[in-house]
């Protein structure tokens, strides 16, 4: 039997309009080609458990699964979204499969596990999240095998985890987010989720821009929106070029690289 991966596309249907209208590609797509690039014999699925009447009986029989980011946020009190995407995550833990997503995965993940999460006081980190840096627990994880010690990211949050429950590890920080990385541990089950995004590469947070640019140019990242569009030009030409951004670590031109952390999610677990 061909491995089964699920992946679990976070937003709601509203939060995929607004990327598509901003010419980013569905969040869901972006694991799922990552996934049938590294891993073409296994069958992937793309779910939307967001969505009221998503076909979940897929996730009875997933080998693992992904989770995107979102522009849901789990921190909202009765929201139906979430809370039914905190109840797949609580099934999966359960019946021990491995789970591995990034942003608002990792917050899922660690609310799941009964711990907290808030809007970041700092506002939303976009763009490159600089100067990642792995504490002892993450250097000698998995999740990181062959990663630097330091490292940039692509990055587009506006919460953060602000409380940890038991079988929570923290794996990385920077100077803007005090959780980059976490081992989640309940019961038999285990998720490995960072709060940036492997799975993006310098064109689709070049678009992305355009989306969050008015919360972006009021917290004073750019000046004005004409400030917006040339820093996303500057992207998009570094995206054709092959290079980083002026000043970035250069592993972010590199296809392989940003995506360590998946290909390490998929060796590390034996079904997998």
């Amino acid at each position: 039997m061909p491995l089964k991966l699920v992946v679990c596309d976070a937003y709601d249907a509203a939060g995929r309009a607004a990327l598509a209208g901003a010419g980013c590609t569905a969040a869901g797509e972006l694991y799922a080609r990552l996934l049938r690039r590294v891993r073409p014999d296994a069958h992937v699925s793309v779910l939307f458990p967001a969505d009221a009447g998503s076909p979940l009986d897929l996730l009875a029989n997933a080998d693992g699964i992904v989770w995107t980011g979102s522009s849901l946020s789990v921190h909202v009190d009765g929201d139906a979204r979430v809370e039914r995407m905190l109840g797949i995550c609580r099934d999966a833990f359960s019946a021990g499969v491995p789970q591995f997503g990034s942003c608002f995965a990792a917050q899922l993940a660690v609310t799941a596990a009964g711990g907290r999460c808030a809007p970041s006081p700092k506002g939303r980190e976009f763009g490159v999240s600089r100067d990642i840096a792995l504490n002892a627990a993450g250097a000698a994880h998995p999740l990181f095998a062959g990663k630097a010690a330091r490292f940039d990211a692509l990055t587009s949050h506006e919460d953060e985890i602000v409380e940890l429950p038991d079988g929570v590890t923290v794996l990385a920080d920077n100077d803007w987010c005090a959780v980059q990385a976490v081992d989640v541990r309940v019961g038999d089950g285990v998720f490995w989720a960072v709060q940036y995004h492997p799975e993006y590469d310098l064109r689709e947070i070049a678009r992305l821009c355009a989306l969050r640019q008015d919360q972006l140019i009021a917290q004073g990242q750019f000046a004005n929106e004409a400030d917006a569009a040339a820093w996303s030009a500057r992207l998009e030409a570094a995206y054709d070029a092959g290079e980083a951004p002026a000043g970035a670590d250069p592993q972010l031109a590199d296809p392989g690289r940003p995506t360590l952390e998946l290909l390490n999610w998929l060796e590390r677990h034996s079904a997998l």
